[in-house]
């Protein structure tokens, strides 16, 4: 693929995120139409998918976004999204797998229902995603990047399913990285810390004591501030673009430094 290193380093490309309605996702979406890609979104809100795409839209309208209704637990949704994509556009460059959720649940609470949803969702969504599109992809390549979490390598309280789906995702990335190395497709992965998302907004919303909560995660935080989701965005960029043409199988750590931490 031919380097582009000007002010709009996705210039040209077809790129397509995950859960892209809202947070993380939207954010991503936002910051590729902004480098210069055509944007397509993925997310099974239906609402918030056509609002977002409307939205982005409206602030650059020679780079329409477009959205497509899609639950990743569906196979024939899934393969509605390729072939969408390959009638719209005939190719993908760039792929984010963004999609996930999360049920915070002991491990004794959690039911085969609970595991088999998130797994379903954050890990085998990416893998049943990323297979469908790949044909798309074209022959001088382009670019994977999967959204983890330091759930993958750091454990939390009620989280075992998803850190489980997380490091999956990891894993998957690097033998991804590996067997799509010859057609020159990079996949990389990054892994976000605490970012204020709607969703963090509604958790702190609802915790006893917001303030406390709100202070105490902040104060995790070497940089001084929780992440916000320009700061995935940003480094969704970096490993989308050409300039890290030589990074693949990577994890980019992105969370202000919390897990450098050698206590809390």
């Amino acid at each position: 693929m031919q380097a582009n290193t000007n002010a709009a380093p996705l210039a040209g490309r077809i790129a397509l995120v995950s859960g892209g309605a809202q947070g993380i996702g939207r954010a991503i979406a936002q910051r590729f139409q902004q480098a210069g890609a055509r944007v397509v979104i993925v997310d099974r809100d239906l609402t918030e998918g056509r609002r977002c795409a409307e939205e982005l839209t409206a602030g650059d309208r020679s780079l329409p976004v477009e959205f497509i209704a899609a639950d990743l637990l569906a196979m024939d949704e899934v393969a509605g999204v390729a072939t969408a994509v390959r009638q719209r556009h005939g190719r993908l460059d760039v792929l984010v797998n963004n999609a996930g959720i999360e049920i915070a649940k002991s491990f004794e609470a959690c039911t085969p229902q609970d595991w088999d949803r998130i797994l379903g969702v954050n890990l085998r969504g990416a893998f049943v995603l990323t297979q469908a599109l790949l044909p798309l992809f074209p022959p001088d390549g382009g670019a994977i990047v999967n959204i983890s979490s330091i759930h993958a390598t750091h454990a939390f309280a009620e989280s075992l399913p998803y850190a489980c789906s997380k490091a999956g995702l990891v894993a998957l990335t690097r033998n991804l990285a590996l067997e799509l190395a010859p057609r020159r497709i990079r996949v990389n992965v990054i892994c976000p810390g605490y970012v204020d998302t709607r969703l963090w907004d509604e958790y702190l919303r609802q915790a006893p004591d917001p303030a406390a909560l709100d202070a105490a995660t902040t104060a995790l935080h070497p940089v001084g501030r929780r992440g916000m989701p320009a700061d995935v965005a940003e480094a969704a960029l970096f490993l989308a673009a050409d300039t890290a043409g030589f990074v693949t199988g990577a994890s980019l750590v992105v969370d202000g430094g919390l897990t450098i931490r050698a206590h809390p």
